[in-house]
This record gives structure tokens, C-alpha cells and sequence, in this order.
């Protein structure tokens, strides 16, 4: 580096080339840092495997660089001097350069966004921020949406993204297919013989054995195992994950994208989230080839519509979401749920055999597609009343594309309704019956389904009643948990009483740490 440079930084969720921050980068005056740092590898205990594919992400990306002349000065996380955090690196940095200014982009969490103003303020050089442009929707664009909305709704937001960047419109501008949202169409258990596509696979080369060797010698003691680590690692590879997924995965995702069964940890799943929250692949890359397998006849609308929906819609509106309302939206518990998470999720061992299957899945892939997430162990955290904060930091270690920007309005908001309807118009709250209709998760568990009372009875059944009876006073005046309501209100009192009799004794089993479950 010489007089004049800069120092810019790339964090581990920003493995883009095209990054803000790279821009106009000069090879004779700029120097680009990268550092493993324990701060970000243990703020939660994340799952070793994604500790894994992000530092082996990293070591390719700096590889990347250098290939192409770019100055790199990379931190790995047992170099001596590392002083475990993204400040201490930069500021070390600064001194071994002198720049004369550093370059950032703008980050994915609260409270790296916290250190950069930090940084801002007390570093003796300048330090420009520079928005991330990698996302359909700027901050101040969703801003401009949300204005004067007392609720937000992913609906409304989504068809603006659709109008806003011409996807699935006929030459009139009306969406494809003559409406907006398939998503009825989208509910189908998976029938007998249907057998899905296998996963993509990338086998690991030197330096990703390398970072798995290094994980599990300082991080083995996590939830979650390094075996079978198979996840793309470089953009290279992440689009041939999507170009996997169009050809094997896509014509059948929309019809069930809502199973789940025993045995299948994947279905027709793309399992792209992981790439596309650390850069590795672009957003709008992966929503045009679904459109284009539209338009050659490759994909049916109501695949294709599903699939552009969670990136072009969900995806966008929960960033959107989390920077409106940061850090207070972190602090609701409008349901006032204050119970400790069990046990169970961090170990996997539960006779809820629904459960079971998505926490020992989670434990073996560090993924659960998002019903499993939604609906099961999200659905019973809900009715069990679990301190959103707990679930949430679970939600968190447990995921390989968990990052707060996506993970917190997910969880905080359409997981446990902690907002009051903020994001979410109704809580997700199921009983068993759900989950028997969308998977075969039912049949092989120790308790009876169809039982809504006494020890065989399954769990989810009477403590969704309990819930609805327990939350009575947030939640009947909700128009859409109106039928609840009034099925709650036709129950005799024999059964409201076998209800909280059967969920008490269920969790103070819970809460003490043993029991069923």
C-alpha cells in the first residue's frame, strides 16, 4: 500500500466481487482485510458447520483476490497476534498500513453496524460505509414503503418488488398467470414414490479440510457435527448449486414445498440461502434463471412464483423489517411468553418424534427447510411460551444461513407473533394435525396424533389449545384467530380442564428438564 490508499474490509457475509466497498479498488494503493476472529465465531455457538463454510468461504475468496492482483491481508484464526475481534484486527491493520482511509459496506447486523459508527467516530482516519446494493430493495426504498403503515404485510410489498424490477409480468404489467401469489397451490404432501432429487454436493478440497480440521479442534464442543460437510464454498461452485436446482429441484418445489418426511432432509429444497446471505451468490442471478426455466417451459408458474416469492418478497421484506425497527423491534414479547427453551433443542433427544427428526437434521446438515422451521420447532417453542430471546439465539447458532438480519424478524416476528402482528397477521400456532397432514412424522411417533388428551395424547394438541386459552387476552380480538375463539368458547369445561391439566403436567416436566419431550 502506498501514501493515499485504502483499507477495506470485507466481512464474512460479504464474499461478493461485486461488493460495494471493492469498487474502484486500486492494486498499487489499497489493501483488502479479511480476519477469523473469535468474536464473530462464538457471539452464539454457532454450528460448526457454519463456522466451517464461512472461514473456508473466506480463504477462498482472499484466493480469489490475490488471483487477480488484489493485495490481501488475510487474519486466520490461530495467526499469531489475532486479537479475536473485527476491531482489534482493523485497528492493527491500520497501524501495520497507514491508510489514509478505510472503505466498508454496510453490514448485516445490528450490532456490527453499532461497531462501524464506533469506528466512524474513533479512528484517526475517515471511514466510509457504503450502502449494500447486492439486495433488490434499498433501506430508504423499503422506508418510502413502510411510511403510514401501522402493520406491515409481505404481500403488498411484494408485488411492489415485482413492479419495481419487471419479474413475472406480461407486457401489460400484470403478473403472470393473472395473479399475484400461488401459494394455495403450494401445500401437497409428498405422495408414495416421489423420490426427490439428491442434494448438490461439493466434496472439499485442501483448504476447506484445512478450516474443518481447525473447527473441530476449537469448536467441536457446539451443537451440530462437521460430518458429511459438503456445501459449496466459492461463487463458482454456489451457481452451479443453482443450476443444479433449476434442472432437478425447481418444477417441483411449488407443489411441496410444504412436506416434509422422514428421511428426506432436502425434498425439492434449493438450499441457496446459504450462498446467497454470504455473498457467494447474487440474488438477482438466481431469481432471472427461475423466470427464464418460466419462460422456456422448464418450471411451472406456481414453482416459480414460490421460489421468487421467498427472495424477491420474504427475503427482501424481513431485511427491509429489521432495519426499520432496530435494535428496539429485539425487545417486544407481546404474548409475554417467558418460559426457558427446552433441553431438547440443543440435544436432539425427545420421544416428539416431528421434533426429533428436525432438531437431529439440524444437528447433521445445519439446515431444516423453512415448514420444518416454521412449524415444528417454531410452532412448539410458540405454544410452549418459550422467551422469544432463547429461541431466537437457537435459531441463530443452529443455521448456516442464519445471520440476525434474516434470522430475528423470522423468529421474533412470524415465529413467536413477539411483534403483536407487526409482520405477521395471525401467529403460526398449529396443533398435531398439521403436521400428520403434511408429513410422515406422525406415524412413527411414541404419541397418538389423534389423542387431544392424557398421556398419549400429542403434545402439540393440547398446548395449542392452551395457547389459545392462555393468550386470550392479546389475541381474540384478532379477526383471522376468530374461529379459534369461538371453537375455544364451545369447549365444555371438562375439556378445558383436561387441556390445562394435560399442559401443565407437560411443561413443568419441560421446565424442569425432564419428563416427556
Amino acid at each position: 500500500m502506498s501514501a493515499g490508499g485504502a483499507l477495506r474490509l470485507v466481512l464474512g457475509d460479504q464474499l461478493s466481487h461485486h461488493l460495494p466497498s471493492l469498487r474502484g479498488l486500486d492494486p498499487a494503493r489499497d489493501v483488502v482485510l479479511m480476519a477469523e476472529v473469535m468474536g464473530e465465531a462464538t457471539y452464539v455457538p454457532h454450528h460448526p458447520q457454519k463456522i466451517a463454510f464461512v472461514f473456508s468461504a473466506m480463504r477462498h475468496f482472499a484466493g480469489e483476490l490475490r488471483a487477480r492482483g488484489v493485495p490481501v491481508a488475510y487474519v486466520a484464526l490461530e495467526d499469531e497476534g489475532n486479537t479475536g475481534s473485527l476491531d482489534g484486527e482493523l485497528r492493527r491493520a491500520i497501524d501495520r498500513y497507514q491508510p489514509a482511509r478505510v472503505e466498508l459496506t454496510f453490514p448485516g447486523e445490528w450490532r456490527v453496524w453499532k461497531q462501524m459508527r464506533d469506528w466512524q467516530r474513533t479512528l484517526p482516519i475517515p471511514v466510509e460505509v457504503r450502502e449494500d446494493d447486492r439486495f433488490f430493495c434499498s433501506i430508504a426504498r423499503f422506508r418510502a414503503h413502510a411510511q403510514g403503515r401501522r402493520q406491515m404485510r409481505m404481500e403488498f410489498f411484494y408485488r411492489e418488488m415485482r413492479r419495481d424490477h419487471g419479474v413475472l409480468l406480461t407486457g401489460e404489467g400484470e403478473p403472470e398467470g393473472g395473479q399475484w401469489n400461488f401459494d394455495a397451490e403450494n401445500r401437497k404432501r409428498l405422495p408414495k414414490g416421489l423420490v426427490p432429487p439428491p442434494p448438490f454436493r461439493v466434496e472439499p478440497d485442501a483448504i476447506t479440510a484445512e478450516v474443518l480440521a481447525l473447527v473441530a479442534r476449537r469448536f467441536g464442543q457446539h451443537f451440530g457435527s462437521l460430518d458429511g460437510f459438503a456445501y459449496a464454498v466459492t461463487a463458482a461452485d454456489a451457481t452451479r448449486a443453482l443450476d443444479h436446482f433449476i434442472r432437478h429441484g425447481l418444477a417441483d418445489f411449488g407443489d411441496y414445498q410444504d412436506a416434509m418426511a422422514m428421511g428426506q432432509d432436502t425434498l425439492f429444497h434449493s438450499i441457496l440461502s446459504p450462498y446467497l446471505n454470504a455473498g457467494l451468490l447474487d440474488p438477482r442471478a438466481a431469481v432471472a434463471a427461475a423466470e427464464a426455466a418460466y419462460g422456456q417451459g422448464k418450471a411451472p408458474l406456481n414453482a416459480v412464483e414460490g421460489f421468487i416469492r421467498q427472495i424477491l418478497g420474504w427475503r427482501e421484506y424481513v431485511r427491509g423489517i429489521y432495519w426499520l425497527n432496530m435494535p428496539e423491534y429485539a425487545q417486544g414479547n407481546a404474548l409475554a411468553a417467558h418460559r426457558p427453551l427446552p433441553a431438547f433443542y440443543w440435544t436432539g433427544e425427545t420421544d416428539l418424534n416431528c421434533l426429533a427428526q428436525v432438531i437431529g437434521q439440524t444437528r447433521r446438515t445445519a439446515y431444516a427447510h423453512h415448514i420444518q422451521r416454521l412449524m415444528v420447532t417454531g410452532n412448539f417453542a410458540l405454544l410452549l411460551g418459550v422467551e422469544p430471546a432463547e429461541i431466537e439465539e437457537w435459531y441463530l447458532a443452529v443455521y448456516l444461513d442464519a445471520y440476525e438480519w434474516v434470522e430475528l424478524p423470522n423468529v421474533h416476528g412470524m415465529v413467536m407473533f413477539a411483534d403483536g402482528g407487526y409482520l405477521a397477521s395471525k401467529p403460526y400456532a398449529a396443533s398435531g394435525k398439521y403436521i400428520d397432514r403434511m408429513s410422515d412424522y406422525c406415524r412413527h411417533c411414541r404419541y397418538d396424533v389423534k389423542q387431544t388428551e392424557g398421556p398419549d395424547a400429542c403434545p402439540f394438541n393440547y398446548l395449542y389449545w392452551n395457547f389459545v386459552a392462555e393468550n386470550a387476552g392479546a389475541l381474540r380480538g384478532n379477526p383471522r384467530m376468530a374461529m379459534m375463539y369461538k371453537g375455544l368458547d364451545r369447549m365444555s369445561e371438562e375439556k378445558r380442564a383436561a387441556v390445562r391439566r394435560d399442559a401443565a403436567r407437560f411443561i413443568a416436566g419441560q421446565v424442569a428438564g425432564y419428563g416427556e419431550g
